[in-house]
């Protein structure tokens, strides 16, 4: 089932009015029908709908079935990314959206081979929502996960001060007990925030800086993992434990 996003103003009266680029792609690219279903995701609910008429610019949809489908995980997860080279980005952001990240943060860390400028930063801050959002649609997310601007270390570090839980994976990091420890604490927080280095890694001052806030240092196991695969992996490793902690309490 197909699953599109609308604002709340598209939503009245029992029905959601689609227009703009998701009613050219439901009309001309997916040849949908009158009665066919598909899921509309507003306002971080998921609503099972059916197409009820094409106008001449827009879809009209009948809900059948408010609040349908809940796929969000119940601790927000924020990806702090070192920026990587070449289009590593795009791939971290939409494997880790499928996974059920709820916002990505790029950083500029003391490795990166990656500099940005204001303009290019902008441009490529609207490319990776652009596939954050793809990403959610192919998932069946209820949200789009938000990607923010590119910041500093520290700036990053400042945002995560407001989270319940900081975790950097960090390849000099041996055994897996402070892992295994930090899962843990998933079941206690409601936010967490993983940072992951550069191709470079972590300079030693950013370990740190990182120590100074809070952060627990894990290990994501023996062998070394380039950046988009530790990513993944830490943030699949979290999601996995939060489905399997929310799974108990059922």
């Amino acid at each position: 089932m197909f699953n599109f996003f609308c604002d709340k103003d598209n939503k009245q009266d029992g029905r959601y009015i689609v227009d703009g680029p998701d009613f050219n792609h439901i009309k001309n690219v997916l040849r949908m029908e009158i009665g066919d279903n598909c899921l509309i995701s507003c306002d971080g609910k998921s609503d099972l709908c059916r197409i009820d008429v094409f106008l001449d610019d827009a879809v009209c949809l009948e809900i059948l079935e408010e609040d349908y489908a809940d796929t969000e995980l119940p601790t927000k997860i924020y990806l702090f990314q070192g920026l990587p080279k070449g289009d590593k980005m795009e791939y971290i952001i939409q494997k880790c959206v499928e996974l059920g990240v709820y916002g990505i943060v790029p950083v500029e860390m003391k490795h990166c081979i990656v500099k940005l400028d204001n303009k290019k930063a902008k441009a490529k801050q609207a490319r990776w929502q652009s596939i954050a959002e793809s990403a959610a649609k192919q998932s069946k997310r209820n949200i789009i996960p938000n990607v923010m601007e590119v910041c500093s270390f520290a700036e990053a570090l400042e945002f995560a001060k407001e989270l319940d839980l900081i975790l950097v994976p960090y390849e000099n990091k041996e055994g897996m007990g402070a892992t295994i420890e930090a899962l843990s604490q998933l079941k206690k927080v409601k936010s967490v925030g993983i940072f992951i280095g550069p191709e470079g890694g972590f300079e030693k001052g950013e370990i740190e800086k990182a120590l100074e806030n809070n952060a627990k240092i894990i290990s994501l196991g023996k062998r070394i993992l380039r950046t988009e695969t530790a990513a993944i992996t830490a943030v699949g490793m979290c999601m996995l434990q939060i489905e399997m902690l929310e799974g108990n309490n059922k």
